[in-house]
């Protein structure tokens, strides 16, 4: 039983390695954020039924000292030209999103530089990374929290457990067989020599009659 689990769930691990290595989509990139009411936007065609995660946050320059607390930024995640909106984050440093898409369609992206400083020369420097595809589901145990793939494990071990019922139960018919099988061959035995006993004392019987007889009418003297 132990040896079974361990090649189904290396064959199923074999098998979700495969296909991440088949579906994984990653962006990455760091762009500069330049202070203005227009920002920066990103367009993304992503299919239909993706779960799609994106991480963000303002790069700290001098990593002797924390970032500024003014220095902020607000992302905006929408669709229909921005008439949909996903997901919105005022005045932050960093974040995260996700969902996951119910129709074929562009996603637009946008970042606003919302800093609350008088230099507005300060150019903020923003890491932003994209993830469409089952690389999400690895990556960020928060969103999908391996609820899909335990449901398929606890599927496994239930078509496991389904399979070990079948293969006892026919353990079982099969030994019930053997079992039959051996009284039918008890009984045939037996069976033989009741009519082999049946056979030897009718013969007997008639013998002995006709012994009988021959006797009766030699004393008689008929014959």
């Amino acid at each position: 039983m132990n040896m079974f689990v361990l090649k189904t769930q290396q064959s199923y691990l074999f098998f979700l390695l495969l296909l991440f290595l088949g579906l994984i989509s990653v962006q990455s990139m760091r762009f500069d954020l330049p202070y203005d009411k227009a920002g920066r936007c990103f367009a993304e065609e992503v299919r239909k039924n993706t779960m799609v995660v994106g991480n963000y946050s303002i790069v700290n320059s001098n990593q002797a000292h924390p970032l500024p607390p003014h220095h902020t930024m607000t992302v905006q995640v929408s669709t229909n030209g921005g008439k949909n909106s996903i997901h919105l984050a005022e005045r932050v440093q960093a974040g995260q999103f996700s969902f996951t898409t119910y129709e074929n369609e562009d996603y637009l992206i946008c970042f606003l530089d919302t800093s609350e400083s008088d230099d507005h020369q300060v150019i903020l420097s923003i890491d932003f990374e994209w993830k469409t595809g089952v690389s999400v589901t690895l990556g960020h145990p928060f969103i999908a929290k391996r609820s899909n793939i335990d449901r398929m494990v606890h599927e496994v071990q239930n078509l496991h457990e389904t399979v070990l019922s079948i293969g006892e139960e026919m353990t079982y018919l099969l030994r019930r067989n053997e079992e039959m099988t051996e009284v039918n061959w008890i009984t045939d035995n037996r069976m033989f020599l009741l009519i082999f006993v049946s056979l030897f004392v009718s013969f007997s019987v008639t013998g002995l009659q006709l012994w009988h007889l021959k006797r009766f009418f030699q004393k008689k003297k008929l014959i």
